[in-house]
């Protein structure tokens, strides 16, 4: 037999009503905790925090003479605008059938969708779409089966925590005393360096090592034993090998970098806790994440599966470039070296 208090709550999930919203009004108004709430109008107690937490009055709202945090009749409206907006996201493209297949088929590129908006507009398309709307149709029900070809692979971006940096560079300077060139992007040669570890649950010191040049956007990688510095600094050199042009190198602080000064190159370092500083090469990690997922073990990538990787983002058309690429822009302005053979377009099939 049922208590009364379970047979409240209902098994589906109906919205709520003017006259509920009106109810918990007036039992936050007496000081009624949610969950008790919850049990009064007969819903559970976190169909009531959401609510409250949604719906509550924030800044730039139209002020009432109490100026209550919640107030039902303007909880009613907000609910009401949000679910009469969410009847649109999306719709644009799911309704036209040659924008929906152009935006798929650019998505299992693994292009983002500023860069597929970007695309469309440069290439004069009978049709376009800007990446909010294709960030809006990715988010609603009709795209969500296509949110597994973002780099993120996730619904919202998820927020990074810095990890401590415990040890101390020789010659260290600090990222303040870089040249403004490299850091305003006004010439090419100024480069970001940084790693990509194997999952911790492995076993694995395999690692990669990562560069990119800041104006360029170009990607360049090497897979690594380990992260000694010395293994480090000779994936760095090969890299090295296949540019032109190499002024300068920022770097985090971590022990891979003690021997910097090896390489002829000037070094600057990030401050502690600040990896946003070297914003590039991040970038571009989290792109071969795609490919390689966090937690695997790195010593199973062969060195031509990393070639292929990179080729194809270094491929991808680039709104910040203008809608070129960053292969094209390094060899516009003969910032690769003709043995680097690797780098050149067509080595790699962008398929779907």
């Amino acid at each position: 037999m049922q208590t009364p208090e379970k047979t409240l709550v209902t098994k589906g999930y109906k919205h709520l009503t003017q006259a509920d919203r009106d109810r918990i009004q007036a039992l936050l108004d007496q000081d009624v905790d949610e969950a008790e709430i919850g049990r009064i109008i007969g819903r559970h107690k976190s169909t009531v925090g959401r609510e409250i937490s949604r719906n509550k009055r924030k800044r730039g709202d139209t002020p009432v003479a109490n100026n209550q945090a919640y107030e039902a009749t303007l909880a009613g409206d907000k609910a009401y605008a949000r679910r009469l907006y969410s009847g649109y996201q999306g719709k644009k493209i799911q309704e036209h059938d040659e924008l929906r297949a152009c935006v798929i088929q650019g998505l299992k590129k693994h292009w983002n969708p500023d860069e597929i908006s970007g695309a469309m507009k440069k290439e004069k398309l009978p049709f376009y779409a800007s990446k909010t709307t294709i960030y809006e149709w990715l988010y609603s029900e009709w795209g969500q089966s296509y949110c597994q070809y973002l780099d993120s692979h996730r619904y919202r971006p998820k927020k990074r925590k810095p990890k401590a940096q415990r040890h101390m560079i020789p010659d260290r300077v600090s990222i303040t005393e870089r040249p403004q060139a490299a850091t305003d992007r006004t010439e090419y040669g100024h480069h970001e360096g940084d790693t990509i570890v194997s999952g911790k649950r492995t076993g694995s010191t395999a690692a990669l090592a990562v560069d990119v040049e800041r104006k360029a956007r170009f990607i360049s990688a090497r897979v690594l034993a380990n992260l000694k510095p010395k293994t480090f600094n000779k994936g760095m050199r090969s890299i090295q090998n296949q540019l032109t042009i190499v002024k300068s190198r920022t770097y985090d602080n971590g022990i891979e970098n003690r021997e910097h000064a090896k390489l002829g190159v000037d070094s600057y370092f990030c401050d502690p806790y600040s990896s946003w500083q070297k914003g590039g090469v991040e970038n571009a990690n989290r792109m071969i994440r795609h490919y390689l997922p966090k937690g695997m073990d790195l010593a199973t990538v062969s060195p031509q599966k990393l070639s292929r990787i990179v080729a194809i983002l270094n491929n991808k058309p680039r709104k910040i470039l203008g809608y070129k690429s960053a292969l094209q822009v390094m060899t516009e302005n003969g910032l690769l070296r003709q043995t680097a053979t690797t780098f050149k377009k067509g080595k790699v099939a962008l398929r779907g």
